[in-house]
């Protein structure tokens, strides 16, 4: 401090030498233990027991870039309410790719494969909780199925991406899980996946999973966690969007960018889900 006024002066004080605090590196939470965490209770399901089209009341259909072309590269033209591309049947919901053209469609794009793409957005969105999908699928290659994640506010990536699961048929028993946000994706070179290895893919039914809460969000396979993403809590929605609502996706994509070339020898392809099931506190 510095004396005010004059006729007067202060004694100097010798400085004291402080030493700067350590910087604190956040404590990156323990992987949690698998399965369902104790107590959380289940509250929103589709079990698949009603057969025809998947149930209207919990499912919508993305048909938005059949004209214009989708994403990745991907060479399948998405149908609504149709069959022959999504039907319930024996528990399951069925989601079928076949090799054939719908030139009559308003909105054909002139793809040469078929395909279902079913969301929740606008029936049911999450912002944490325990997902499991029940779920196996054809390895044909060029097929991409998928059980995945999209925020809410309807911006890619800033609103962040969940893929609980994706597979591709060049890469058989290759399960891939990723976590994607404005600074975390492959278009800035900072993809953020992880694989595991499940061999009976193809020809057994697993439970697919993802547990995400406030600390971290981690996905796995029939209890066991492979991938984790932390929340490295700095308030950047860059690094972290996922505080905010999600909805869920299930399609089979076919070709593109990851699911590659395309044999044409394998279709029909099909991903069978058994039952969606999800938990909160």
């Amino acid at each position: 401090m510095t004396a005010c006024g004059g006729g007067s002066s202060a004694t100097a004080v010798p400085p004291v030498n402080v030493t700067p605090p350590t910087p604190v590196t956040p404590t990156v939470p323990a992987m949690p233990a698998g399965g369902k965490p104790a107590g959380w209770k289940q509250v929103w399901a589709d079990e698949f027991d009603q057969d025809g089209l998947p149930d209207a009341s919990k499912w919508d259909y993305d048909t938005s870039r059949n004209q214009a072309g989708w994403f990745n590269n991907e060479r399948q033209y998405y149908s609504r309410d149709r069959l022959e591309n999504a039907r319930v049947s024996n528990g399951k919901l069925i989601i079928s790719a076949l090799k054939e053209k719908l030139t009559n469609a308003a909105d054909y794009g002139g793809q040469s494969y078929t395909s279902a793409r079913l969301l929740t957005r606008g029936k049911a969105s999450w912002t944490y909780g325990f997902f499991e999908i029940r779920a196996k699928f054809s390895c044909g290659l060029g097929t991409w199925p998928a059980i995945w994640m999209l925020g809410t506010k309807g911006v890619w990536p800033d609103d962040g991406e969940i893929d609980i699961m994706e597979h591709v048929g060049k890469d058989k028993g290759q399960i891939l899980g990723s976590a994607y946000s404005a600074a975390y994706n492959w278009n800035v070179g900072t993809g953020n996946t992880k694989k595991t290895t499940v061999s009976d893919a193809c020809d057994a039914f697993h439970n697919y999973q993802l547990r995400w809460d406030q600390d971290q969000l981690v996905i796995g396979v029939d209890d066991k966690y492979y991938f984790q993403f932390v929340n490295p809590k700095d308030n950047d929605y860059r690094k972290w969007p996922f505080s905010n609502p999600q909805y869920l996706l299930l399609n089979l994509a076919i070709g593109g960018d990851l699911g590659g070339p395309v044999d044409d020898s394998i279709f029909p392809a099909q991903m069978e889900i058994d039952y969606v099931r999800i938990y909160q506190p």
